[in-house]
């Protein structure tokens, strides 16, 4: 045994190279070798797993004074833009259509990560990232949603790492300056529903997942189970915005699809491609985050016609990712 410690001394655990163990002669490096991995390389990811304390939702909604949503220990909170009056080619966009801010917590080792979407007015803009500096907090991205649309929104992308609570008293600052800059809460007041008469089970078979129906709106949010992805270390689910997202409204004949499209860099030009080639416009390609593993850009696109034919395009849109660089394969649903 005193022979396995004095050739364990000469392993240095941080870089130790089990490739090149598993050729050695010398079974007592290599159980030595092992042995240190073991405890200096697998055992602290998994207890750093373990530490990841369970998010306080009774005090986000305390502190915010909005109730949330749970989904898998992470909690969104979702405030709708029913003050805003937005109109794109005769069609009125209402929350489910993509008119609705949102923030969302999820555990990291120093209590809560947070990202969000605001949407903002172009008089929100200068006052609400002013507030998301003074917080302490990030600004990952700035960008439209939408072209032609009155009046003229955008949608600014924040994020930041602390305690929970603190957390949530930066979230809310951010919102009150948004309710400050318009001089009411924008999820006073209610909105209508919009008019829905398009075949969902048709839509669902096209697609090739369930969509939910709010207010007229069928909307499909599909997430990508075959992506890892970290901002800063911390992972990034479907529930967080990583997600592509089709809201179809109106009837079959005349139809509205609007949403976003997450794709690895070497999907962005196909997934284009078939989209334009659709009759589907693209009307914003950018980034949500700046420190993601791996690298993911998001677009955003419009499209009205026949919603068979507008499902199907984005069937093929769908069909450019989840593909290995070889081409082959398609994404799980």
């Amino acid at each position: 045994m005193k022979h396995v410690f004095q050739e364990m001394v000469i392993l240095d655990p941080l870089i130790i190279n089990v490739s090149k163990l598993l050729t050695m002669k010398s079974p007592n490096i290599l159980r030595a070798g092992l042995f240190f991995f073991l405890v200096h390389t697998l055992l602290p990811a998994t207890n750093a797993q373990k530490m990841l304390s369970k998010i306080d939702t009774s005090a986000i909604e305390k502190i915010t004074g909005i109730k949330g949503k749970s989904n898998k220990g992470e909690y969104k909170i979702t405030i709708p833009q029913n003050d805003l009056d937005v109109e794109v080619d005769g069609f009125k966009i209402i929350p489910p259509m993509g008119l609705g801010t949102w923030i969302a917590f999820t555990p990291s080792g120093n209590g809560s990560m947070i990202m969000g979407d605001i949407i903002l007015t172009e008089t929100d803009l200068k006052p609400v990232q002013q507030e998301v500096i003074k917080q302490g907090l990030t600004i990952t991205a700035i960008h439209n949603h939408f072209v032609r649309n009155h009046p003229n929104i955008m949608y600014m992308h924040i994020g930041g790492s602390g305690k929970t609570d603190e957390m949530a008293a930066k979230a809310k600052a951010v919102l009150d300056k948004v309710a400050d800059s318009r001089g009411h809460s924008p999820a006073s007041g209610t909105v209508a529903d919009v008019p829905y008469t398009i075949d969902t089970k048709q839509l669902d078979q096209i697609i090739g997942a369930k969509g939910e129906m709010s207010k007229g709106v069928y909307k499909f949010t599909i997430g990508r189970p075959d992506v890892s992805l970290k901002e800063h270390g911390v992972t990034v689910s479907t529930f967080l915005g990583f997600n592509t997202w089709a809201p179809f409204q109106a009837s079959a004949d005349h139809a509205a699809v609007a949403g976003d499209f997450t794709m690895l860099e070497n999907e962005v030009a196909p997934v284009i491609k078939a989209l334009v080639e659709n009759g589907i416009e693209v009307v914003a390609v950018h980034n949500h985050m700046v420190h993601e593993q791996p690298r993911i850009f998001f677009l955003h696109y419009w499209g009205v016609g026949n919603a068979e034919q507008l499902a199907r395009g984005l069937r093929t849109a769908l069909d450019q990712t989840g593909k290995k660089h070889t081409g082959m394969g398609k994404m799980k649903m």
